[in-house]
C-alpha cells in the first residue's frame, strides 16, 4: 500500500495531464461536425493500415496452402500436356482414346534427411492416391529429385538424388552422349556423372538432363548445370561435376511421375533375360 501511496506522488501530476488531454480531446471532438469527421477519417487511416498489416500476414501463412494448390495444378497440366503430345504424334491414327505414357501425383514433403550418405523423403501420399513403387519425384518445376522405394496406404518413402545409393542416366542437352548420374555423399547441391564419352559435346554451364534410359524418369526432366569436368584416369571418359538446378534442403511440394508402360516394359525385359540364359 505505502508503494502505491509513492507511486501515485511521484507520478500524481502526470496522470492528472493525461486525464486532462483526454477530456479536452472529448471536448474537441465534439465541437463541431467537421472536427468530428476530421477525427474519424484519422481513426479510419489508421484502422485501414493494421487492418493491411494483419492482412498481409494472414497472406504470409497461407502461402503453403497456396503452393500446394500450385504443385497440383502443375501435376494437373502435366497430364493434359502428355495427353496433347501423344495427339498430335499420332494425329493421322484413328484411336478411341489417347495412351498416355505418364501419369503425375501431386505430394508433399513431411521428411527429408539430407545431412547422410543415405537420404531419403517421406511423402504425403501413398497406395490409396495411387503411387506405387519406381516412380520418379520431380520438384515442381520439372528437376529429378528421387524415384519412389516404399508405400504403405498414405505414405510413401522416396530414395533421394542425395542418396550415395541413387543411379540415373543423365546426358548434355542437345548430344546424345550418355552418363551415369550418382552423388558422392560430399555436397548437397552437387552430384556427380560419370562414363560420359570424351566425343560428348561438353562446356562449363551446359544442362544436364534425364536421358530417358532408365525406367524411373522420362527424358529431358532437368538435372543441373556442368560446374567443372576433366578426363577420368582412362582418359576414355568425362568425370563432370553438376550443380542442381533444385535446392533438396528447402524442398516441400513434389510431383510424382507414374511411367504407366514400366511393368510390361520390365516383364518383357525378364522374359528376355530368361530366354538368354534358361
Amino acid at each position: 500500500m505505502y508503494r502505491l501511496i509513492e507511486f501515485l506522488r511521484r507520478t500524481y501530476v502526470t496522470i492528472l495531464f493525461v486525464i486532462l488531454e483526454i477530456v479536452a480531446i472529448s471536448f474537441y471532438a465534439r465541437s463541431t461536425y467537421y472536427t468530428q469527421a476530421r477525427l474519424l477519417s484519422r481513426a479510419n487511416t489508421v484502422t485501414g493500415g493494421i487492418s493491411t498489416a494483419i492482412s498481409d500476414i494472414g497472406k504470409y501463412f497461407s502461402l503453403g496452402r497456396e503452393n500446394a494448390l500450385l504443385t497440383e495444378r502443375v501435376a494437373q497440366l502435366e497430364q493434359e500436356l502428355t495427353m496433347y503430345r501423344t495427339v498430335m504424334a499420332d494425329s493421322l491414327a484413328i484411336r478411341e482414346a489417347a495412351e498416355l505414357q505418364y501419369e503425375y501425383i501431386p505430394a508433399r514433403i513431411v521428411s527429408n534427411s539430407i545431412n547422410r550418405t543415405r537420404n531419403f523423403m517421406t511423402l504425403n501420399r501413398g497406395l490409396r492416391d495411387g503411387v506405387t513403387t519406381d516412380m520418379a519425384v520431380l520438384s515442381p518445376s520439372g528437376e529429378a529429385v528421387g524415384y519412389i522405394l516404399a508405400c504403405s496406404e498414405r505414405y510413401s518413402v522416396a530414395l533421394s538424388i542425395l542418396n550415395t545409393s541413387f543411379r540415373t542416366g543423365g546426358k548434355i542437352v542437345g548430344d546424345d552422349y550418355s552418363g551415369s548420374i550418382e552423388w558422392d555423399g560430399v555436397n548437397p547441391h552437387k552430384v556427380q556423372m560419370h562414363e560420359l564419352s570424351k566425343y560428348a559435346d561438353i562446356k562449363v554451364g551446359a544442362e544436364v538432363v534425364t536421358s530417358g534410359f532408365s525406367h524411373y524418369f522420362p527424358a529431358g526432366m532437368l538435372i543441373g548445370t556442368v560446374e567443372s569436368f576433366e578426363l577420368d584416369r582412362t582418359q576414355t571418359s568425362y568425370d563432370v561435376v553438376i550443380r542442381l538446378a533444385v535446392d533438396i534442403t528447402k524442398l516441400y511440394n513434389v510431383v510424382l511421375v507414374k511411367n504407366i508402360g514400366l511393368g510390361e516394359a520390365v516383364q518383357l525385359e525378364e522374359e528376355a533375360e530368361h530366354k538368354i540364359y534358361d
